[in-house]
């Protein structure tokens, strides 16, 4: 278990629910990966974001797939990629990611609490 925070310190942390509006492989990336692009609403807009997701996803099958990010972090550059949010998610057995989603079709944009 990580140290234990605030809920203050939680609060900072803006976790967002969007829905993937574009998909596709990422062959320049370190190991197997996509690019994304992902919209939370008029708020926030459509942001990019690279994950290492390939062993549960097709691109195919994550465009229309809402997701949880964290929308708060500064951009990140991987490889060619300026990653604008961290979609969310856990290991399975197998330490593969799983995404994190919300179990009922929600607005996009509603923030995580």
């Amino acid at each position: 278990m990580s140290d234990q925070i605030s809920f203050d310190d939680f609060l900072k942390v803006d976790v967002r629910v969007g829905r993937v509006v574009e998909a596709e492989d990422f062959p320049e990336a370190r190991k197997p990966a996509y690019k994304m692009k992902i919209d939370f609403g008029p708020d926030i807009g459509i942001k990019k974001t690279s994950a290492q997701i390939t062993r549960h996803y097709t691109p195919d099958t994550l465009v229309g797939k809402l997701v949880m990010a964290v929308v708060n972090f500064p951009p990140r550059q991987i490889g060619p990629v300026m990653s604008e949010v961290l979609t969310l998610g856990v290991p399975d057995e197998e330490g593969e990611v799983v995404l994190l989603t919300p179990d009922k079709d929600v607005p996009i944009g509603g923030r995580l609490y």
